[in-house]
């Protein structure tokens, strides 16, 4: 928190004549909001204590930053993945600005949409592969039992992120500290600077499976 009120930016571990204008902290306190930031210390392969950091989801628009863990996908991937599909969501939405609501040829497309939309997010979930200190992987459906549906964004909380680093990387985590920074959220629910556990409707579908062989 420290860090993030003195340098106002996420990328404070560079130079400051390297640093992106786009992991300023402004984005935290304008129309985004502000989101959930982690910290994790861990025993690295000596046996010493050290920490590494996580932010939830994207951070304006990115899904790394420097000195930051990497998320559980790949970003790549999943650009790659989503690019196409979103593209042609977006082009039924604004076709069927056009349309007037009720008619058929509007409840076609929105059919197509949802349809595309649906889809997607079933390739997206499955691009979330989720390892355990079992060293054992899985794709996220695989391991989520008995749930309706899966939320959207499960997988890119903090907790899940710092789980995925240790267990990748052979490190036995010792406590995670998860807190919120920014103007507060939409619902009202996380003030800024305020410590909060790990959510209930995304993480704990999936913390369970992470901690396995810990």
């Amino acid at each position: 928190m420290q860090k993030l009120n003195n340098e106002k930016c996420t990328d404070f571990e560079l130079p400051p004549e390297q640093r992106n204008p786009l992991f300023s902290t402004d984005y935290l306190f304008g129309n985004a909001r502000g989101q959930m930031f982690g910290v994790m210390t861990y025993l690295d392969h000596d046996g010493c204590e050290q920490y590494a950091k996580a932010f939830s989801g994207q951070y304006n628009g990115y899904w790394e930053i420097p000195g930051w863990v990497s998320p559980i996908i790949d970003p790549t991937e999943f650009m790659n993945l989503t690019d196409s599909t979103e593209k042609e969501i977006k082009r039924i939405g604004r076709e069927m600005t056009g349309l007037t609501p009720g008619t058929a040829e509007h409840a076609e497309l929105s059919s197509r949409r949802k349809k595309l939309s649906q889809n997607l997010m079933r390739e997206i979930h499955a691009i979330y592969r989720v390892r355990n200190f079992r060293s054992e992987t899985c794709p996220m459906p695989e391991i989520i039992y008995g749930a309706k549906g899966i939320p959207t964004g499960t997988g890119d909380c903090c907790a899940p992120k710092l789980l995925n680093f240790a267990s990748c990387n052979g490190f036995i985590p010792l406590g995670i500290a998860e807190f919120y920074y920014g103007k507060e959220n939409r619902s009202r629910t996380k003030q800024h600077k305020q410590f909060y556990p790990s959510c209930i409707e995304k993480c704990s579908l999936i913390l369970g499976y992470m901690l396995c062989g810990l």
